[in-house]
């Protein structure tokens, strides 16, 4: 009898990767010509190392099994085609092998890349404030900006992440351990259902990062205000473009001023690639349905795989403390603050 699929979904129950440091090692050289040290990295899905060699040091990833090889492929090329059109963005650069390919395909069915290693401190560790976050959000526009002309055969694929698939996380609500967040967690759904998912359409769509968390921003150690790396390009897909916005500011409220740090980050993506009132109009549902979507998938994973439960649920009390905060403003009043931020007074309502 066949068994059930897992609700959420094949590649993210799938288990990640076991090669060794040793093996991660050999393939560098014989590929890449890199002879250096490997030292694992961690990873929802896939497996990574930091490989340091006499060339510098570069992170080597080992795609899971499970994801198409059209999906890798498609998230390399755009790292390709952000390195040619915006050379100065923070973004890693892709390493060829030496036969000048973007990539190996491994027997296993896992495909391996290079790519360069980005210095810099993780967000989570130095949060500095507003302008830091309005720095995120020019970076984050800047991407967007910059690969707006970038499409794909597999970039429609899809990843439960999207959370314009949002309403679809119902299954998992009983695995959120607090009924009270829970409970938000459904009401978040349910607006999202009726007023938010018919609008997206009719919006701009286009290749995005979508997943800008605080542990893939890098920042200078000694101007934490100055973003020095945008990494892992995993999540990357095509979608509503302000979804991606709201993927990330989701990671910017701070539940003492939601309207205030999220209206500082906006107003820094707006600089560099502006938003368009319709899509500020359902950002801050957008803001909570991401709050939700890290909760709920964060929830039931961890459950799952209790051995890696620590880096699942590395984003969940913000994402919990964010979303009482964000849930206790009417969407229309954030909305509203938005639109003040970028200049555009009143039109968003």
């Amino acid at each position: 009898m066949p068994q059930p699929v897992p609700p959420i979904g094949d590649l993210l129950s799938a288990p990640p990767p076991a090669f060794t440091a040793a093996e991660a090692e050999a393939l560098a050289g014989v590929h890449y010509g890199l002879d250096g040290r490997a030292s694992a990295l961690t990873s929802e899905r896939d497996q990574n190392f930091r490989l340091c060699t006499g060339q510098g040091d570069f992170v080597l990833k080992i795609a899971n099994a499970a994801e198409p090889r059209g999906v890798t492929e498609f998230q390399t090329l755009a790292l390709l085609h952000l390195e040619a059109k915006a050379p100065g963005l923070p973004v890693p650069r892709v390493r060829r092998t030496r036969d000048g390919a973007p990539w190996v395909a491994l027997p296993g069915g896992n495909l391996l890349r290079v790519l360069s290693w980005l210095e810099g401190e993780p967000l989570w560790r130095r949060r500095e404030g507003a302008a830091q976050r309005r720095a995120v959000g020019m970076c984050l526009g800047g991407i967007a900006r910059a690969i707006a002309d970038f499409g794909h055969p597999a970039a429609d694929y899809d990843l439960l992440w999207d959370i314009r698939h949002a309403p679809r996380l119902r299954p998992l609500l009983p695995a959120i351990p607090d009924a009270r967040t829970a409970a938000l967690a459904a009401r978040v759904l349910d607006r999202f259902e009726a007023e938010v998912a018919p609008r997206l359409a009719a919006l701009p769509w286009q290749v995005v990062h979508n997943d800008l968390n605080p542990h893939n921003v890098m920042v200078d150690p000694q101007t934490p205000a100055r973003v020095s790396g945008i990494i892992d390009f995993g999540d990357m897909l095509r979608t509503a473009r302000v979804c991606d916005l709201g993927v990330a500011g989701s990671y910017q409220v701070d539940p003492g001023d939601p309207a205030g740090s999220l209206s500082e980050f906006v107003a820094g993506y707006h600089a560099a690639n502006a938003i368009l009132p319709e899509e500020l109009s359902v950002l801050p549902d957008l803001v909570a349905a991401r709050m939700v979507t890290t909760i709920t998938i964060a929830s039931s994973r961890a459950a799952t795989h209790p051995e890696n439960a620590a880096y699942i649920l590395r984003n969940l009390p913000a994402s919990a403390a964010g979303l009482a905060a964000l849930t206790a403003h009417r969407p229309d009043d954030l909305a509203a603050a938005l639109a003040r931020a970028c200049g555009q007074g009143e039109q968003a309502r």
